[in-house]
């Protein structure tokens, strides 16, 4: 059916609300892209803090392998891993924040290769303090700013990772409502029934957009 008052969306080719539909897939969408971004923020901070702080053989190690991960496409590897792992929502998550650990990585390393150089942590050295507790306690606290940004431009990044995913049939499976799964059971009616791959489409660009937004405005704010 097309949309009406009765269905604001129209439905779909089993009758089902598109709206309702859209909106239940939104809670997927809002699950997936955050532990993913946590699960990569977790790892990348990590290796970041640990190859910036401690430098020489190690940093060369970690880095290089990271570097040769990012040659490669995103949605490749996670199609990759994916077809190995089989797909559920925890691989999902999984295989998404593994991926964003060399962005995170790459981005604390370099924060922590400038602070490390301050007086504070040369001070906290003198004191007798241990590498972790300076790296902890001392560095991570002072680049926590950078670290806020990145998380935020991953979300986004995480949500479209996650709906290709999905559209692929390699992310969330049926009857989940998620949006990038509903993007692809529509496309056999775009001629038809447009609105059933419309909507979901609409509600994730929208979404990404606003993300992004978002994440452009609190790095201004952390520049002022």
């Amino acid at each position: 059916m097309a949309p009406s008052a009765e269905h604001w969306l129209g439905t779909d080719n089993l009758g089902r609300d598109v709206f309702t539909r859209m909106l239940a897939g939104s809670v997927t969408v809002l699950t997936i892209a955050p532990l993913a971004t946590i699960t990569g923020l977790f790892l990348g901070t990590i290796l970041g803090l640990s190859t910036g702080y401690f430098g020489g053989w190690w940093d060369q190690a970690v880095m290089r392998v990271l570097d040769s991960v990012l040659v490669f496409p995103v949605i490749l590897i996670a199609m990759s891993l994916l077809s190995l792992l089989g797909p559920s929502t925890l691989n999902v998550v999984l295989t998404i924040g593994v991926l964003f650990t060399p962005h995170v990585a790459r981005t604390v390393r370099s924060a922590v290769l400038i602070e490390r150089h301050r007086e504070y942590v040369a001070a906290a050295w003198l004191q007798g303090s241990s590498n972790g507790y300076i790296m902890v306690r001392e560095i991570l606290r002072n680049i926590l700013a950078p670290i806020a940004v990145e998380a935020t431009v991953r979300v986004g990044y995480a949500i479209f990772v996650g709906a290709g995913l999905s559209f692929l049939s390699l992310g969330v499976q049926e009857p989940s409502p998620d949006w990038g799964l509903s993007i692809s059971l529509g496309r056999p009616y775009l001629e038809v029934a447009p609105w059933v791959s419309l909507a979901p489409a609409i509600a994730l660009a929208s979404l990404v957009v606003a993300i992004n937004l978002f994440a452009d405005g609190l790095k201004e704010m952390i520049d002022r």
